[in-house]
């Protein structure tokens, strides 16, 4: 089982005063990258808020924000009424102004209004922190949805590139015989004598530096171990991002091995499934 690492999350509480907005979103990312937009009354819960994220997020980009709408009459300032009449007071000895113009332009003066600092009600948080679990539920959910999509690739690449596998594996006698053959052909151009069993030893040397048999079976066991991976109970695309590396690895000694154009063609269609893998593993969490 694998989690992509993109997803989108979204809860809503409806309290009496006001409408609470929880959303999350979630992209790619080496690490945990946590952005909290939130209002102020709320900040000094951001750090309890970042350790549950984490805790249950692991890795990604995440977005996180909480939007408050008030659907009450529900306000922390108040008109500093001394203030204002003592501004007004002032502003009449300076303009000719009725009582109208007077009060619009005190109310645009400093400490016109007192704000009262919002202090956080801990049933109100409760319910917030509720709400944040359900949109983080929502999102893993989302991940969950969009891994089963990477996996289904993942598999279809992976059978690709073991059906390759076989082919090059069915080609290998006759590319061993194609080098023989050629490497014969070269010594009897050069019409010279030279010790048949001499020249046996060396074909058999030289032939054995191009032998593949240790790398297609790493690669069979790379491919056996990665799809094991992506079925297994955790999802951990580092750890398939190393097998792939490995997987490239034997695929690679393979092409500079060969030395037989058939088979370097069939390397580089292993090369393009390896390639789409790697790109869809930057996803996986």
């Amino acid at each position: 089982m694998i989690y992509s690492m993109t997803g989108y999350g979204k809860s809503v509480l409806q309290l009496p005063t006001k409408k609470i907005t929880i959303e999350l979103k979630s992209l790619n990312s080496k690490n945990l990258d946590l952005n909290a937009r939130m209002p102020s009354v709320y900040r000094e819960k951001e750090l309890t808020i970042r350790k549950k994220l984490a805790n249950k997020l692991v890795r990604g980009k995440i977005d996180f924000s909480i939007y408050v709408e008030a659907t009450a009459e529900d306000t922390s300032s108040q008109i500093n009424t001394p203030a204002v009449k003592q501004y007004m007071a002032q502003l009449k000895e300076v303009v000719d102004a009725n009582e109208l113009d007077l009060l619009k332009m005190a109310i645009r003066f400093p400490d016109a209004l007192n704000t009262v600092r919002e202090e956080i009600d801990e049933n109100e948080w409760q319910a917030i922190e509720t709400a944040v679990d359900n949109a983080t539920e929502d999102l893993i959910n989302h991940r969950l949805n969009e891994g089963k999509v990477l996996e289904q690739d993942f598999n279809e690449r992976v059978i690709a590139i073991d059906s390759i596998l076989e082919q090059v594996i069915a080609m290998d006698p006759e590319r061993v015989k194609g080098v023989r053959e050629r490497l014969l052909k070269g010594v009897e151009e050069l019409k010279e004598k030279y010790d048949e069993n001499r020249f046996e030893q060396e074909l058999v040397y030289y032939i054995e530096k191009f032998d593949i048999t240790e790398e297609k079976v790493r690669l069979k066991n790379h491919l056996n171990y990665f799809t094991e991976s992506i079925n297994s109970k955790d999802s951990n695309g580092k750890k398939l991002g190393f097998i792939s590396q490995e997987m490239g690895r034997e695929i690679n000694t393979i092409g500079s091995k060969s030395n037989y154009a058939p088979m370097q063609q069939l390397v580089v269609q292993m090369k393009d499934e390896l390639e789409k893998i790697k790109e869809q593993l930057l996803n996986v969490l």
